[in-house]
């Protein structure tokens, strides 16, 4: 059983920055790939990141690549998540999220993780 904690969140102005960080126990943490997730009031999960086991392949969703980067410490066992030039539209919760067997093409899909952390707050203020 894996046990992830977020933090990191806060209240930030637009154009402004944040990281995220993940820390993973109760397993062996490079097994995992790794997610995160993003849930608005009112809207669906979004995929946000994902990076492999050995951080060798980094995904991103569309609204997010190239203001977000998606890393890992597998020393730490810790995800983390680099956030830059933030848009009120940012604001959710963000999830990270731990897929011990998927494939490469479902770490799109909030279905194909196992464990979820209980959120962090984002807010970006315009």
């Amino acid at each position: 059983q894996v046990q992830l904690v977020e933090s990191g969140g806060g209240l930030v102005q637009a154009g402004g920055s944040l990281r995220l960080s993940c820390a993973a126990s109760g397993g062996t943490f490079s097994n995992y790939h790794m997610g995160w997730f993003r849930q608005a009031p009112g809207k669906e999960r979004e995929f946000v990141a994902a990076i492999t086991r050995t951080g060798g392949n980094t995904y991103y969703g569309d609204s997010v690549e190239g203001r977000l980067t998606i890393s890992r410490d597998n020393a730490k066992n810790t995800v983390y998540l680099q956030m830059n030039t933030l848009k009120p539209e940012d604001t959710a919760v963000y999830f990270c999220a731990a897929d011990r067997w998927g494939s490469l093409s479902a770490l799109t899909t909030a279905g194909s993780y196992d464990y979820w952390g209980q959120g962090t707050q984002v807010t970006v203020s315009s």
